[in-house]
Parts: structure tokens; sequence; C-alpha cells
């Protein structure tokens, strides 16, 4: 091969390399990524600050939600923005970015005896028709039951260890 062709190979090859290289401050295709209105399924642990797993789904079944639907804390679903397939995230949020601080106004003394028997002990959850949300047994007297109606991780830092794993 004579010197011009080997320099004329040499600078094709660099021209293709460069060309197959993406530019710099590259950004996926806004289809690729997540977006408003795109289908988004994750696998995440949920945890508290002290290391605490509050719930996971790996190696079990997607969370799904629509991006911009409000369907997930919104806090959250804003750290997602722009994430691709396979990308992952830990996302951290104070109380304030996911359900609030403790209401005191939250809890509410019920009379002793309008609380079924085996429901008054500290911890049980109870359900209301007409409330969308759990209900925790606070405490236990002789005369009431003072009844806990802030959601369970009201007050708490959440940790979220997130992989997305479709979108559409």
């Amino acid at each position: 091969m004579s010197m011009t062709r080997h320099f004329a190979a040499q600078r094709w090859l660099a021209g293709l390399a460069l060309a197959l290289l993406p530019p710099i401050g590259f950004t996926q295709p806004e289809d690729t990524v997540i977006s408003e209105g795109k289908t988004v399924g994750f696998e995440y642990t949920l945890s508290l600050s002290d290391g605490t797993v509050v719930e996971s789904n790996v190696g079990g079944d997607a969370f799904t939600y629509t991006q911009g639907q409000g369907e997930i804390l919104p806090a959250l679903e804003q750290e997602l923005l722009g994430l691709a397939i396979e990308d992952t995230k830990q996302v951290t949020l104070a109380p304030g970015d996911a359900y609030g601080e403790v209401n005191q106004e939250a809890f509410q003394e019920i009379p002793l005896d309008q609380i079924p028997e085996e429901a008054r002990v500290v911890g049980t959850v109870l359900g209301a028709q007409g409330y969308d949300g759990p209900i925790r047994v606070h405490e236990v007297s002789e005369e009431f039951v003072i009844l806990d109606f802030n959601n369970p991780l009201a007050g708490k830092t959440l940790t979220f260890d997130i992989r997305i794993v479709s979108l559409n």
C-alpha cells in the first residue's frame, strides 16, 4: 500500500470513528428518555434514613406510571425526567417532598366503645368507609382510643433506589 493510500485510509477510519462518537454535550433523543406522557416501568427499593427497607419490587413486576399525570410523588417524578432504560438513580426525599410532616391535627380521640375490641391494639391498621387511607391505632386508654390519620410515611425521609426497566 502506498503512503498516500495509507494516510487516506487512516483519515477515513478516523473520520468514521468521529462520526460514531456522540457529540460533546450529547443527550438521548427525547423519545428514548422519560418525558411528559411516557409510560415508565421501574424497579425500586424504598428505605428510610436508618436503612430500614419499607418495600421493594426488585425481582418482581415493575411499577408503572405515566409521566406528568401525578401518579407518583411529584418530587420523585421530577427526579426521573430524562432517564433512559437501564438507568439507575438514588433519590432521597425530605418529608416535605414526600408525605409531609406529621400533622398533630390528624390524631383523633374516639370513645373506646366505638372501636371493635380486637382492634384496640396499638399499631392496628383500620379502614373507614369514605376514607381512602390507613388509620392506625396510636394509643389506647381505659376510655378512649387515639387514631392516627397521617400517612405511615409522614415525617420520614425516604430514599428510592430506582432502575428504569421500560419506557413507552
